[in-house]
C-alpha cells in the first residue's frame, strides 16, 4: 500500500497515524482521520492536487480498480481521470460523490466541511 506522494500530507498523517490506537498507519481512515486544527487542515491540504490525493487513498485504499469490470488501471493526470486498463472505462476519485460534475474545487469543499 501506499502512502500519499505530497510530503506534507505523508508527515502530517504519520504524525496523526502514531498518536491515535489502533488507526491503519497505511492509509487514511474515511471518518477518522481529519485534521485537528486550521494549520494540520493547510499542511494537509494545500491545493486541488492534495485533496484527491486524500480522496483517491479512501476510495481505492488497494490501489485504483474499475468500478465496472474490477480491473487494474492507470492515472490520466491533466484530467484527474482514472482508466481501466481491461474495459476502457473512465471515471475519477469524486464520481458519484457529492463532489461529482462540481464546478466547486475540491479544496474549497474540503475547507466547507
Amino acid at each position: 500500500m501506499r502512502l500519499p506522494k505530497h510530503s506534507n500530507i505523508r508527515s502530517a498523517y504519520l504524525l496523526e497515524c502514531s498518536t491515535i490506537s489502533g488507526v491503519s498507519k497505511e492509509r487514511p481512515l474515511g471518518g477518522v482521520d481529519y485534521p485537528r486544527t486550521l494549520q494540520e487542515f493547510r499542511d494537509w491540504f494545500p491545493n486541488d492536487d492534495a485533496c484527491v490525493e486524500y480522496l483517491e487513498l479512501l476510495r481505492w485504499p488497494e490501489g485504483f480498480t474499475c468500478p465496472v469490470c474490477d480491473g487494474a488501471g492507470w492515472r490520466i493526470s491533466q484530467r484527474q481521470m482514472w482508466m481501466c486498463t481491461d474495459c476502457g472505462r473512465k471515471t475519477s476519485v469524486t464520481a458519484g460523490t457529492i463532489f461529482h460534475r462540481s464546478r466547486t474545487p475540491l479544496s474549497t469543499w474540503f475547507a466547507a466541511a
